[in-house]
């Protein structure tokens, strides 16, 4: 029943145009992340947290649906007041693209857990109060079919607002960086996060380009074979130490994991 609920989901996330974003990314000469082009990931979208009067970039996070948000379980607090923007580009600039949203509800999964981050389970949907009007800067990512994993060497890109290098600035503009996937035998050795990492999880980079705080709870952006591009994981953890460490890929929930939770909670709210 849950595949036949998945397949649905996935043929109207396809009616919608899933994956194929009007401005094309730059993905020829990413080597340890840079600008993205403008509007090219039109599906990421920037967690804000309220302090005080005024709104903050605290996470990434994925559209996955017309109304859906896919994002980190460890970026979300209880009490904590959100809102989504969509169609950003530059943090300090007002394009003309942003669309603002206030989230309705928050399902995290119900097995994550702050305390066992390498237990996994690193996963929240949020409904959004009403749709986003889909355009060249706003649009929805592909999710992959149950199971399926990347092969190792697979180039994805990891894209958000995080900190440029460990306690470095946050940047203004949305960055990309390339990111080869590791295959979870490679992953899971003793020097690399041995067993630390699960198989409900996906790494993906390992050398002088990874994640870092601030890009959580965003995609890793991988390109199927039809040409759409799929969210293949979602930001969990770095190396506690440095973002940027060798053999300490970023790993990533792994969205085929969790297909049918997705479903399932897209379909009940």
């Amino acid at each position: 029943m849950m595949q036949t609920l998945a397949l649905l989901l996935l043929q109207a996330a396809y009616v919608f145009g899933c994956g194929t974003p009007a401005v094309k990314p730059d993905i020829n000469r990413v080597v340890n992340g840079e600008d993205a082009r403008p509007h090219s990931w039109p599906w990421q979208i920037s967690l804000q947290v309220k302090h005080g009067s005024r709104f903050h970039h605290t996470c990434g996070g994925t559209l996955v649906g017309p109304r859906w948000v896919l994002t980190a379980g460890h970026c979300i607090w209880p009490g904590d007041v959100h809102r989504v923007v969509l169609g950003e580009h530059s943090m300090s600039v007002q394009e003309g693209t942003e669309q603002i949203r206030d989230v309705l509800r928050i399902v995290v999964h119900p097995k994550w857990d702050i305390d066992f981050v390498a237990d996994g389970n690193d996963l929240a949907l949020l409904k959004l109060d009403k749709s986003p009007i889909l355009s060249d800067s706003v649009g929805v990512a592909c999710l992959p079919e149950a199971g399926e994993i990347p092969a190792h060497g697979t180039p994805c890109y990891i894209s958000g607002w995080g900190n440029l290098y460990t306690h470095g600035p946050m940047p203004d503009k949305l960055q990309q960086a390339l990111l080869p996937v590791v295959e979870h035998s490679v992953c899971s050795r003793s020097d690399w996060w041995g067993i630390n990492v699960k198989s409900t999880m996906i790494c993906a980079g390992g050398d002088i380009v990874s994640g870092c705080n601030g890009d959580s709870g965003g995609p890793l952006n991988c390109l199927g074979q039809d040409g759409r591009w799929y969210v293949q994981g979602v930001t969990s953890f770095v190396s506690s130490r440095v973002c940027n460490e060798v053999k300490k890929p970023t790993v990533f929930t792994r969205t085929s994991a969790f297909t049918d939770w997705l479903s399932e909670v897209m379909l009940k709210y």
